[in-house]
């Protein structure tokens, strides 16, 4: 597909987006009071089995699990990191780790500055998309603090393409130096946020997201397909696994 000429004011602008779940029609998973065997895990265990999805998430755990997780989630979103913080080890170790639910996140922007993260985040393919998305997550306060810090002329700055955008964004927040750190050189993240085609498929991505599953908030959960009403936690979501067979 084309890449809209404004991608990221575009996409981070849209109505209806925001990073907190809101309540809406969808349907939730229907109750399944069968739980699910444990699956016998690969060597290193099920929480280091990371693969890309065809849909163009992470997802970490048995690909044939029979409860199928999925977050739509923001890096700049408060309300995703502290499910990050609080909920993801609960889940990683009571659930994905049994080899009964896979978890996959794909990432959603809500913030001009999502685009960038996304695509240094993702540079180093399922090796590190996860270690690296809870490090971005922890470290929201920080980025905040660099985003205030900005001059006022910042905004004037973002002209050119989405790639030409998400590189200043990148700069201007230490992106690039923050995955630096973490095992992905200058030079290939670079490359990652000029990476048209990797933009052209997050847009697909949102796009995608809104057409299934009506996704206009962060985080929204999605189980065996369905979207789950009113989940915004692990204390919200855990429930709806448990309800799934989880």
């Amino acid at each position: 597909m084309k890449t809209p000429s404004y991608l990221v004011p575009v996409l981070a602008a849209l109505a209806l987006a925001g990073c907190k779940k809101q309540a809406d029609d969808s349907a939730t998973p229907a109750a399944n009071t069968a739980s699910a065997a444990p699956v016998a895990a690969p060597a290193g265990g099920w929480t280091e089995q990371v693969t890309r999805t065809a849909e163009g998430g992470y997802l970490m755990g048995n690909p044939n699990a029979p409860v199928k997780l999925i977050e739509y989630g923001s890096r700049s979103c408060p309300h995703c990191a502290k499910f990050d913080k609080e909920g993801v080890p609960l889940l990683k170790a009571g659930y994905v780790a049994s080899g009964k639910v896979s978890y996959e996140f794909r990432d959603f922007l809500i913030h001009p500055m999502d685009l960038a993260a996304i695509l240094v985040g993702q540079c180093n393919g399922p090796s590190t998309f996860f270690p690296i998305l809870d490090q971005m997550m922890a470290d929201q306060d920080d980025m905040v603090a660099k985003l205030q810090a900005l001059p006022p002329t910042f905004q004037n700055t973002l002209t050119g393409s989405p790639a030409d955008q998400a590189t200043k964004w990148a700069e201007a927040l230490g992106y690039i130096q923050f995955v630096g750190q973490r095992g992905v050189p200058e030079a290939k993240a670079r490359a990652c946020l000029a990476d048209s085609k990797a933009i052209d498929a997050i847009s697909q991505q949102m796009n995608d997201s809104q057409t299934k599953y009506n996704v206009n908030s962060t985080p929204t959960f999605i189980i065996n397909g369905n979207k789950v009403d009113n989940a915004y936690d692990w204390a919200t979501l855990e429930p709806a696994l448990k309800s799934a067979g989880a």
